[in-house]
C-alpha cells in the first residue's frame, strides 16, 4: 500500500494531480482545497496517500495534511459516502469547519458539497457526531471537547440560537459561542455569551 509520495508536481487538474516520483507519474485524486494549496508544476511536494484497491482499479487519494486524511477516512465510513463524495465535502469545508458543522449538527453546511443532498448531509452529521472528538486534529478539537453544550439545552444553546437569528450560520455561531463559553466559564449568562460571541465574529 502506498501511504505517501514525495516528488514533484507534474500536472494538476480540477480534481486530480500527477506526482512525478523518480520518473514515474502517480495519478492522485484530491479535494479542491488540497489542489489549490499544492505547489506549482515542477515544484517539490509530499502528499499523504490513502490507497483504495478494487477488483478493477487502484485509486490514490492525496492530502497535504493528516487532518484532512483522517476526515476522509471517517467520512467514508458513512453509508452513501464514497471517496468522491468525501473529497467533495472536504472541498467546501476545512477539517476544522467540518468538525464544527458536525458538532453543531449543521446539515446545511455539509449539503453545500456537490453530490450531497439533505438526507445524506443529515446522515453524515448524525453518524459522525460521536466520532468527531476522535478525529479532531487542530484548534477545533478543544472546542468540541469543552463546549458540546451549544448543540443541546441551556444558555449556550440559547446564545447559538440568538446568533443564528441574527443571520449567522449555525456552524459559525456554534464556534463563536463555544469559544466564548470556554473563556467565560460554565456559569456565563446568555447575554454575556452573545456579547462575547459577537466579538469572536468580529461584529
Amino acid at each position: 500500500m502506498i501511504a505517501a509520495l514525495s516528488g514533484t508536481v507534474a500536472s494538476a487538474g480540477a480534481d486530480q494531480a500527477v506526482i512525478d516520483v523518480g520518473g514515474v507519474g502517480y495519478l492522485v485524486f484530491a479535494s479542491r482545497r488540497t489542489l489549490d494549496r499544492m505547489p506549482g508544476t515542477g515544484e517539490a511536494v509530499r502528499v499523504l496517500v490513502e490507497t483504495h484497491v478494487r477488483e478493477d482499479h487502484i485509486h490514490l487519494y492525496g492530502f497535504l495534511d493528516e487532518a484532512e486524511r483522517a476526515w476522509f477516512r471517517t467520512l467514508t465510513t458513512v453509508q452513501g459516502v464514497g471517496a468522491r463524495v468525501a473529497l467533495a465535502i472536504l472541498s467546501v469545508l476545512t477539517p476544522d469547519e467540518l468538525l464544527r458543522a458536525i458538532a453543531a449538527q449543521d446539515k446545511a453546511a455539509v449539503a453545500r458539497a456537490d453530490g450531497v443532498g439533505p438526507k445524506l448531509a443529515a446522515r453524515v452529521t448524525a453518524e459522525l457526531k460521536d466520532k468527531a472528538g476522535e478525529v479532531a486534529l487542530g484548534p477545533a478539537a478543544a472546542m468540541v471537547e469543552g463546549a458540546a453544550a451549544p448543540a443541546g439545552d441551556g444558555p449556550t444553546a440559547d446564545a447559538v440560537s440568538a446568533l443564528v437569528n441574527l443571520g449567522y450560520g449555525r456552524s459559525e455561531a456554534f464556534g463563536a459561542i463555544a469559544q466564548a463559553s470556554q473563556a467565560l466559564g460554565k456559569a456565563a449568562s446568555v447575554e454575556s455569551l452573545i456579547t462575547a460571541g459577537l466579538k469572536e465574529l468580529g461584529a
